[in-house]
């Protein structure tokens, strides 16, 4: 036992000794090591200060800024080990390298991947920080752009994080992309009025507020012959195309288009119906097309008056009533 414990305590001291024979290598490294990492942030700033104030070029810096400061800290990283381990040369270093780098591939193959889609997303620019996009079912301002991640802010003040490999494989609208954008909302008018008439009114009113551009010109059309109302689209565009300024162009010209067409002219504006037939089954000429209310017979002599819903309830209460009689008087008897 007491052997045991002097190897264990003499190997323990051999430990020591190799340890504080390496401590100045490690020291050594550590400084190395830090100062490549300052210098690599110096270089990311450097790059991000030169490419600032150039608009296609921002997002291209940001990339290179990154990549130097990663360059920048493995460099310092191989050179530290080195200096801890004399004997650890440059091909060792890249083969491990190697070897690791495959490794490490297999366990963060989603991280890389949005890494990569990041700098690509970055590189070809289809939508910028401070766009306002839509990607499924998320809508909202970018913030900020990150190799793994694009970080948007919705309207209603929350953070979605959304991994740069959806948005690159994927359908995403950016509403801010040109200057101008077009809205557009649909009204319905009765089938009494002049439709040709209420188009003009409509395109007066788009015409006379500020919200609304000039050039593109709006317009006003026939869009369907719907079951209460003839359906009139009408399409004007805005500038900036920014969410705000959409809701509050809405809100002006739907506004001014009732208060012209409802108030001032007194034009339809048709809520739903819905007209119901009532058949009676029960009647002799039940399935004969040319007596029956159901539907439009092919002779209009035919047709018997139609029955209000009141009516049809008390037909259907007294013949229930006479029903339940007769059956009691079967039971009596």
């Amino acid at each position: 036992m007491k052997a045991d414990i002097s190897v264990f305590w003499h190997k323990a001291q051999e430990m020591l000794k190799g340890l504080m024979a390496l401590l100045p290598n490690i020291i050594l490294a550590l400084i190395v090591f830090t100062i490549f990492v300052h210098i690599g942030s110096a270089i990311k700033r450097l790059v991000k200060h030169l490419t600032r104030h150039y608009r296609y070029a921002r997002n291209l810096g940001m990339v290179l800024g990154r990549l130097a400061q990663g360059t920048t800290v493995l460099v310092g990283l191989f050179i530290s080990l080195s200096i801890v381990i004399p004997s650890l040369k440059a091909g060792d270093l890249v083969q491990l390298l190697g070897i690791s780098g495959v490794a490490i591939g297999f366990a963060f193959r989603d991280i890389l991947q949005n890494f990569l889609a990041g700098i690509l997303i970055l590189l070809t620019e289809p939508f910028q920080i401070n766009d306002q996009i839509v990607f499924k079912g998320f809508e909202g301002t970018v913030e900020n752009i990150q190799t793994r991640a694009t970080i948007i802010k919705t309207y209603d003040g929350r953070r979605i994080v959304i991994p740069n490999s959806e948005l690159f494989t994927n359908a995403v609208t950016v509403n801010t992309a040109f200057e101008n954008r077009r809205l557009e909302y649909d009204i319905g008018v009765g089938y009494g009025d002049d439709i040709e008439w209420t188009k003009q009114l409509m395109m007066e009113v788009l015409l006379s507020l500020d919200v609304v551009l000039k050039n593109p010109a709006p317009d006003v059309l026939v869009m369907e012959l719907a079951e209460s109302a003839v359906k009139i689209r009408i399409r004007w565009w805005i500038k900036p195309p920014r969410r705000s300024d959409a809701l509050d162009a809405r809100d002006k010209v739907i506004s001014a288009i009732k208060q012209k067409l409802y108030v001032e002219n007194g034009i339809d504006l048709p809520y739903p119906t819905t007209q119901i037939l009532f058949h009676d089954q029960t009647e002799a000429t039940d399935g004969d097309r040319s007596s029956q209310r159901e539907g439009w017979p092919a002779e209009k002599a035919h047709i018997s008056k139609s029955i209000s819903i009141g009516h049809a309830q008390r037909k259907f209460i007294e013949v229930q009533h006479d029903h339940n009689k007769l059956v009691n008087r079967k039971n009596y008897l």
